[in-house]
């Protein structure tokens, strides 16, 4: 359904544009640790550890307690490189794992602005190599390695997919990306429709990404790199099987699309589904909603069909 009026007063009143993200980001992770959904019996879960040399990645794994898992996921949360963490993301991560019947793997890399670009995307870098080479050397993971992740997690994953490529250290065979930020500019010269006709009254505005892009950033070099920005890169073939799902309401919007369009142009290949109605961040609200339950089949068709490829 269309969003009404009264549904657009509501937003327009919680996506006030005096909210500062650079000041209230410690408020806002505070908030969320508070909210963050306990785990239950109705799934299995664990906690494991990854090693980076030295340092630490806390990752938890979600399998379907009544299915055998047929993928397995690799997962970025979202939250703007700033905000959210895997305990915040324990629904979204329990129902994914449920709903597409895949044995899934979320990933607490380390927050901005505490650790700016790189550290975080080095921390996903890190999970996703060394899955692969478990999957290569031992083989006890159920299908394709998936990577995915929404938001910031999305622009992640794009990002490691891209990295890979550059290093040739392993092989990313699938990617799903829900509503990814794959650019650098989201001030009123951006190049994307998306960001003035969405950029106010969605809860996700535009002053909000450029407040969590200036947090996430160690300096402005780093809008160049095509692992902050994906939409950057040079190259941008031999990437992997792509879905990308925007939503309709979002200013992220047009460069996720576009950044499907690259990775077609580069002879990837490649779905793009615009979620009509939706807005940035819908996962959040469950899988009785519809754009949601309509984001489980595209993702369980998509991976269906993945299965087939060599």
């Amino acid at each position: 359904m269309p969003i009404n009026k009264f549904e657009r007063a509501i937003l327009k009143a919680i996506s006030h544009p005096s909210y500062d993200v650079k000041k209230r980001y410690r408020l806002e992770r505070s908030l969320k640790k508070l909210k963050a959904p306990l785990l239950t019996p109705l799934y299995r879960s664990w906690d494991q550890k990854v090693f980076e040399g030295k340092r630490e990645i806390l990752t938890r794994v979600f399998t379907p307690k009544e299915d055998i898992p047929k993928h397995t996921i690799v997962f970025f949360h979202g939250g703007g490189w700033v905000t959210e963490n895997i305990d915040s993301y324990n629904n979204i991560c329990k129902n994914l794992s449920t709903y597409t019947k895949s044995k899934l793997i979320s990933v607490e890399y380390r927050l901005a602005p505490e650790h700016p670009f790189p550290q975080g995307f080095e921390d996903c870098y890190a999970v996703a190599k060394q899955v692969h080479q478990i999957q290569a050397e031992i083989g006890n993971l159920p299908g394709k390695i998936i990577l995915m992740g929404d938001s910031a997690g999305g622009n992640l994953a794009a990002a490691v997919a891209l990295k890979a490529r550059d290093k040739g250290e392993f092989n990313v065979e699938v990617q799903i990306l829900l509503y990814p930020a794959t650019y650098f500019d989201h001030s009123p010269s951006s190049p994307f429709d998306s960001i003035r006709e969405n950029g106010t009254g969605y809860i996700l505005t535009a002053k909000k990404i450029c407040d969590y892009m200036t947090l996430y950033k160690s300096t402005d070099r780093d809008l160049f790199n095509p692992y902050f920005a994906p939409l950057m890169a040079d190259d941008f073939s031999n990437q992997p099987r792509t879905l990308i799902i925007s939503a309709e309401f979002d200013p992220l919007r047009d460069e996720g699309e576009e950044y499907g369009k690259k990775l077609i142009e580069a002879g990837n290949e490649v779905e793009i589904y615009r979620m009509q109605d939706a807005l940035h961040g819908y996962m959040y609200l469950g899988p009785r909603y519809v754009h949601v339950k309509k984001t489980y089949d595209l993702i369980n068709r998509f991976l269906n069909e993945s299965e087939g490829h060599v």
